[in-house]
C-alpha cells in the first residue's frame, strides 16, 4: 500500500470517528464521501453526500457530486436533478450550469445544453471542460466558426486538452479544410485523446479527393 492511499485510509477512520460523535457536521459527511471517492467506495459516498445535503440544503458541492455518481452509473436524468438542485442552492455556480449542459447535451436537447454552457463560461471563463463542451455544442448546432472559436479558447487554456482538438477536427473538416483537420487529429492524439476511425477516414478521403 501507498503512503497516499495510508493517507486516505487513515483520513476515513478519523471523520467516521468524528461523525460518531457529532453526525449533525456536513462539512465532515461531504469530506468523508470524497475520501470515498477516492477509494473508489461510491455507495459509501453516495450515502455521505446525501446525508450532508440533509444537514446543510445549501451545499451546492454535494449536490454536484451526487450527479458525478449519478453520471457514473449512467443515470443522466439522475445527474440532471442533483445538478439542478445545486443551482437551486447556489446560482452562480459554474460547475453545475456546466453539468447541466452536457446532460442536455447528452439527451440531445443541443439548444438547452448551449443555453447552460454559455452561462457557465460566463460565470467562469477560465473552465476548460465547459468551453470544449460547448465549442461541440455549437459544432452539433451547425454554429462552425463559434465552435472553432471556443475550441481554440479551451486549447489556449489547456494545450493538451483532447476533445477540443478533435471539435477542431470535426470543424476545419466539415469546412473543407482536410489539411488543417488532419492536424488537429495528430494533436488530439498526441493528446491521448482517441479520435475515431471514421473521423480520421473521412479527413484521409477528402484530403485524396
Amino acid at each position: 500500500m501507498t503512503q497516499t492511499a495510508q493517507n486516505i485510509d487513515d483520513y476515513i477512520a478519523e471523520l467516521e470517528a468524528k461523525l460518531q460523535k457529532k453526525d449533525q457536521c456536513a462539512t465532515s459527511h461531504y469530506n468523508l464521501g470524497v475520501a470515498y471517492v477516492a477509494k473508489r467506495r461510491f455507495e459509501d459516498a453516495k450515502t455521505c453526500f446525501l446525508r450532508a445535503s440533509e444537514r446543510s440544503p445549501t451545499m451546492a458541492e454535494a449536490y454536484v457530486q451526487l450527479g458525478g455518481l449519478a453520471m457514473n452509473d449512467g443515470d443522466i436524468e439522475s445527474c440532471l436533478k442533483y445538478n439542478t438542485a445545486a443551482l437551486n442552492a447556489r446560482a452562480r455556480f459554474a460547475v453545475p450550469h456546466a453539468n447541466i449542459g452536457f446532460c442536455h447535451l447528452q439527451m440531445g436537447n443541443v439548444e438547452d445544453a448551449i443555453k447552460f454552457l454559455r452561462k457557465a463560461v460566463k460565470l467562469d471563463s477560465q473552465f476548460v471542460q465547459a468551453i470544449g463542451t460547448l465549442g461541440s455544442a455549437l459544432f452539433m448546432a451547425g454554429e462552425i466558426d463559434e465552435s472553432i472559436e471556443f475550441s481554440k479558447r479551451a486549447i489556449e487554456l489547456q494545450p493538451k486538452f483532447g476533445p477540443a482538438w478533435n471539435n477542431l477536427a470535426l470543424a476545419y473538416l466539415e469546412k473543407g479544410d482536410a489539411v488543417q483537420a488532419m492536424n488537429c487529429v495528430k494533436q488530439a492524439q498526441d493528446s491521448n485523446y482517441e479520435v475515431h476511425p471514421g473521423l480520421i477516414a473521412d479527413i484521409e478521403a477528402q484530403l485524396k479527393g
